[in-house]
């Protein structure tokens, strides 16, 4: 089944594990720019089953690897427990998204992660993420897997969910991560918990949510917790029809969920929000009196693989995403939630400096469609915005190039906010899906890239990626 990304191109599997040494770079690699920029999506391993959709393919995660000047690519499927047992039979044994009723007798026990989503770096590994399972852990230097099912040494159940989108505390360090249906399939429980520097886990509590749906990002402050629930809801109905786990409820409401950070849970309070959709956050912050919580927001169903509940089609322009934010009042009050929609910029897939995940920032940066063009949607760009002026500047891609979401990288670890480079993936419609990596200054984005690094095939598919610099390898 082909997948769909944002901006255009439409991918068919690759299912090539690719190594290229020393890539060729039109440019030139900026002087003190050393590390890896790696990024995970899905690739089907067998074709996906008849009404399957392309987030159940199996995690290949790509690496380019930058040191003295030069680019190596590799990329490798993630050995998950899935992933090997059908290598083993030939054929798929999972064939239906999040429906474990259908899967082969022979998988029972086994975990169902696929490790498609995002990729972090944990100490000296890289954790392979999907929300329903725990990570998959990877050799940062070769990506070969070396726990299928990474439960931070036992300190976390071998069934317990771990959150695509972790966040790496500013202040210190610690990666903060959520499990929805945490208690079993199903179940309208979260856990939240705290993983420090060392791999300790250090903190974690549990809260009940006012209905069972995806929670697929959160945002996380120095003193707060916040969750913003959308009405992606379990269906029960449809996986008995052979189906997948979520459909889009219209008919309930969204809400904003806060607590403390290393509290009990017992503080959460829902606020009730307009029904709306949208999945990623670009950052969150507080002040003491307000808490700020940046993130895309959908008008209705922002993913057009999942279905609607009431059977009507996927609105395609109510499901576009704008960057809003959310603002409430931390003194206890359950009114006075404010949402406010920032930018004419479509941004499905925002990210900001993560060395600010927790904390106050300015910048934020995103592939999105040329604002100016409507008729050309498609039109790829890189953007970043800025906070303080409430303004963007953009690099507009030439024609037929579909674009991968950005990472930033920070000029040096000591780096002013935003001082570095953007590293993005394009495809060339035209050229039968050949990519290059693309590095641009991110503080001069309109002036485009300062060079260009070309592989003679096709990237991996891609969903998040994630940049980790020299200095964070082992010795």
């Amino acid at each position: 089944m082909p997948q769909e990304p944002v901006y255009g191109a439409t991918y068919a599997p690759l299912r090539a594990e690719v190594d290229v040494r020393d890539c060729p770079v039109q440019g030139r690699i900026p002087e003190g720019l050393s590390g890896g920029f790696y990024a995970v999506g899905p690739d089907p391993q067998y074709p996906l089953a008849p009404g399957n959709i392309s987030f159940d393919g199996e995690g290949h995660v790509r690496m380019f690897r930058i040191k003295n000047g030069r680019v190596d690519y590799r990329s490798r499927y993630v050995r998950t427990e899935r992933y090997l047992a059908q290598d083993r039979a030939r054929r798929i044994l999972m064939p239906m998204y999040r429906n474990p009723s259908l899967d082969d007798p022979s998988v029972v026990g086994l975990s169902r992660s696929t490790a498609n989503t995002h990729v972090v770096q944990h100490r000296n590994i890289l954790l392979a993420l999907k929300e329903d399972s725990p990570p998959a852990s990877l050799d940062l230097s070769t990506l070969e897997t070396i726990d299928p099912v990474f439960t931070f040494d036992g300190q976390l159940p071998r069934d317990r969910p771990f959150t695509a989108h972790p966040k790496v505390c500013s202040m210190t360090g610690n990666l903060v991560a959520f499990g929805y249906e945490a208690r079993g399939f199903g179940s309208d429980t979260i856990a939240v918990f705290e993983i420090d520097a060392r791999g300790h886990k250090v903190w974690e509590t549990e809260v009940t949510v006012p209905y069972v749906s995806m929670v697929h990002d959160f945002a996380v402050t120095e003193r707060h917790i916040a969750f913003f629930l959308v009405p992606l809801t379990i269906d029960y109905e449809q996986m008995k029809r052979g189906g997948i786990h979520f459909s889009w409820d219209g008919t309930r409401k969204s809400y904003l969920g806060i607590l403390r950070r290393y509290g009990d849970g017992t503080d959460l309070k829902w606020i009730e929000a307009p029904t709306c959709g949208g999945s990623h956050t670009l950052g969150a912050f507080e002040d003491g009196e307000k808490l700020y919580f940046d993130r895309e927001i959908t008008a209705a169903n922002p993913y057009s693989v999942i279905p609607n509940k009431d059977g009507s089609p996927y609105d395609a322009a109510r499901g576009t995403s704008f960057i809003h934010r959310l603002t409430v009042k931390l003194d206890g009050g359950s009114s006075g939630l404010e949402i406010e929609r920032m930018y004419p910029l479509i941004a499905p897939l925002p990210r900001q400096d993560d060395r600010y995940n927790t904390m106050p920032y300015r910048y934020g940066f995103m592939g999105c469609p040329d604002p100016a063009d409507p008729v050309r949607w498609k039109a790829a760009c890189y953007a970043r915005v800025d906070h303080r002026t409430r303004t963007y500047e953009l690099w507009k891609a030439p024609p037929n190039v579909s674009l991968g979401e950005p990472v930033f990288a920070p000029r040096s670890a000591g780096a002013r906010e935003g001082e570095g480079f953007l590293l993005g993936v394009a495809w060339h419609l035209d050229q039968h899906l050949r990519a290059d990596l693309l590095i641009l200054d991110a503080e001069h984005l309109a002036e485009g890239p300062v060079a260009t690094v070309e592989l003679p095939v096709q990237a991996s598919p891609q969903i998040h990626g994630w940049w980790v610099r020299e200095d964070q390898y082992p010795a």
